[in-house]
């Protein structure tokens, strides 16, 4: 067990090492100078766990090579804001990754060694990875834009399901999703703005409370969406993933089963993204979120023939 734990975190922090070195030959000259203080750093935790697990693995497998393409990949195409998420992620897996660490070292002869290695963990190179994503990222925005595509498509492919059981005429079924999507987007858009001002006027509240505590005012958050932005993003967001399962009926799909699986690959590439953004586990992720598609699409498509059935819909 402890052999293949050691194995699992050399792999982790050589794919990391390797990571960086392909990533800094393909940023803007801007962004190097954070590689250079990374790199020094990731090759001293690299071999502080090779030594201290015995464990002198310095070849990645294969899927940790291709996780290694693919990240390099995205940061070469999205630029700066590619890398920024990229190494985000990385730092949430990390931290993941060293409590598991520290929870089965704490307490034993080793665990002086191996508390210093992860506080140079988590207080220098998170550190460095922290401030420089905070003049890009704003981690609301990016929420915000895949809570409105991931509702839009599940949302939307529903009522598509629901219509095609309910509708005998495409151009109807056409119509009413055109109209849900539209509708919903807007009302996502306003949920958003509401939310999020709610929140911030709260916010203000606290602030001027605790600035007439203390006499003193605090600085403002630099990167938070304002309402108004919010709303937007999330709307469009929305609106763009209800076109998911919409488009292979306008394209002539003439039942439900086009449009679901055009949404369950959508749904996956969503999943996975929004998976490894979180650090969270991206099997868990990805079967959660196409079982509660599944669940939508049988659900109402149960409804729609209900629906028919009841009223003699003849459309």
């Amino acid at each position: 067990m402890e052999q293949e734990l050691g194995r699992q975190l050399v792999l982790d922090e050589l794919f990391d090492l390797t990571l960086y070195k392909r990533i800094r030959g393909v940023v803007s000259d801007d962004l190097k100078p954070l590689f250079d203080e990374l790199i020094p750093t990731e090759t001293r935790h690299l071999k502080f766990w090779q030594d201290f697990f015995s464990d002198n693995t310095n070849k990645l497998d294969f899927r940790r090579r291709v996780k290694l393409g693919l990240l390099t990949t995205a940061a070469r195409l999205f630029g700066n804001l590619g890398t920024h998420l990229v190494l985000e992620a990385i730092e949430v897996y990390g931290v993941r990754k060293y409590v598991t660490v520290w929870n089965r070292y704490k307490g034993t002869p080793t665990g002086d060694a191996v508390h210093r290695i992860l506080e140079d963990e988590f207080q220098h190179e998170d550190e460095i990875v922290s401030s420089a994503s905070q003049r890009l990222i704003h981690p609301e925005r990016v929420r915000d834009i895949f809570l409105g595509l991931n509702d839009g498509l599940v949302e939307i492919l529903g009522a598509v399901s629901g219509f095609f059981a309910a509708l005998s005429s495409i151009p109807a079924v056409i119509a009413a999703s055109a109209a849900v999507a539209v509708a919903g987007s807007i009302s996502m858009a306003a949920g958003a703005y509401g939310a999020l001002n709610s929140e911030k006027e709260v916010e203000k509240v606290e602030a001027a409370k605790r600035e007439f505590i203390d006499g003193k005012a605090e600085e403002k958050k630099e990167g938070s969406s304002s309402a108004a932005e919010s709303a937007v993003v999330v709307g469009l967001s929305y609106f763009f993933g209800a076109l998911v399962p919409v488009l292979p009926v306008l394209l002539g799909a003439g039942n439900i089963f086009w449009s679901l699986g055009f949404a369950a690959v959508v749904m996956l590439f969503i999943s996975t993204v929004i998976a490894f953004l979180s650090g969270m586990r991206m099997r868990r992720r990805i079967v959660t979120n196409l079982v509660i598609l599944l669940i939508a699409v049988g659900v109402t498509y149960a409804v729609g023939l209900l629906a028919r059935s009841v009223f003699g819909i003849n459309i």
